[in-house]
């Protein structure tokens, strides 16, 4: 009896593990949109460290991430216990704000990109000039990246509390703290690797061995292209992860868009993924051009309240 009754715990454990595994699977793939963005963002914040000080300010970020994440998922975990009605409503706005993110980084590149050029160029002036405090500008570094950080780790909890809204509370807390390790992990782990790229090139340039020779210039030359692919797939998945979001949130729509694809046959989860995408980047625009509409009128305002 005793055995048997062993044998049962083990078997409810392995379920409930086999279970976390599948919801934290599912709640990974939901949170790629923030992950992309995620890496490329981050990686730019170090943009303008000395070389040798590149992974410590990394390391720097992400002990900020875990203290971001060890505030984030108790609140989370809360919201679930005792407010669940807010959780639908959190990741609607969650997935507006993915869109909207999406959308303002889209209009900033097309209206920014000669300021984006010389702002690199003050930055690259900055330190080579030694009457610059390198550890305030580290320090300022650090704290926006921090930020940074802290916003893209609420979109990725709720967006990670609303796969498991219907879990248990032990299976909620399983999920969020591994989404959280994982994330802050993987996140600040590839991001060290693509600020040190560059820098693995250049040892392999000057070495003997032509072949290694060759391998470092691929480096050198792949580093940037790589931090802009990066960024455009991160901004695509905003749109359609936040498209996704926004559109199951209405179930009409959402069943419409399914039920449409159904009918195309092979082609149908494409379609179907491009018309969320689709409704993400409109999303992202309306809330940008009212945005922009508001700030213009406040302007217009403000000289005659004055």
């Amino acid at each position: 009896m005793a055995s048997s009754s062993l044998f049962a715990l083990i078997d409810d454990i392995a379920t409930l593990l086999d279970d976390v595994a599948l919801m934290t699977k599912v709640a990974a793939k939901k949170t790629a949109g923030v992950l992309g963005d995620d890496l490329a963002l981050n990686a730019q914040q170090v943009a303008g460290v000395r070389a040798d000080r590149e992974l410590p300010v990394v390391w720097a970020v992400a002990n900020g991430s875990l203290v971001n994440k060890a505030i984030l998922v108790p609140v989370a975990l809360l919201i679930s216990a005792f407010v669940p009605v807010l959780i639908t409503p959190l990741l609607m706005l969650g997935g507006l704000f993915l869109c909207f993110e999406g959308a303002e980084k889209i209009m900033h590149l097309l209206a920014h990109r000669s300021s984006s050029a010389q702002h690199h160029e003050e930055l690259r002036q900055a330190v080579a000039d030694e009457a610059v405090d390198m550890l305030a500008f580290e320090k300022e570094k650090i704290k926006g990246a921090v930020r940074t950080d802290f916003i893209l780790s609420a979109e990725i909890i709720v967006i990670t509390l609303g796969t498991v809204a219907e879990a248990t509370m032990g299976q909620r807390i399983s999920v969020l703290v591994g989404i959280s390790i994982a994330m802050t992990v993987g996140v600040y782990g590839l991001v060290a690797a693509i600020v040190k790229l560059d820098d693995a090139g250049l040892h392999l340039c000057n070495q003997a061995a032509r072949w290694k020779q060759a391998i470092g210039t691929a480096l050198v030359w792949t580093a940037p292209w790589l931090m802009k692919g990066l960024s455009a797939v991160g901004t695509a998945a905003m749109f359609l992860v936040g498209g996704g979001i926004l559109v199951h949130g209405v179930p009409l729509v959402g069943h419409g868009i399914e039920d449409f694809a159904a009918t195309l046959g092979w082609v149908g989860p494409a379609v179907a993924l491009g018309l969320e995408g689709a409704a993400g980047l409109l999303s992202g625009a309306v809330v940008v051009a009212l945005l922009w509409a508001v700030q213009r009128i406040r302007q217009a305002v403000a000289p005659t309240v004055a």
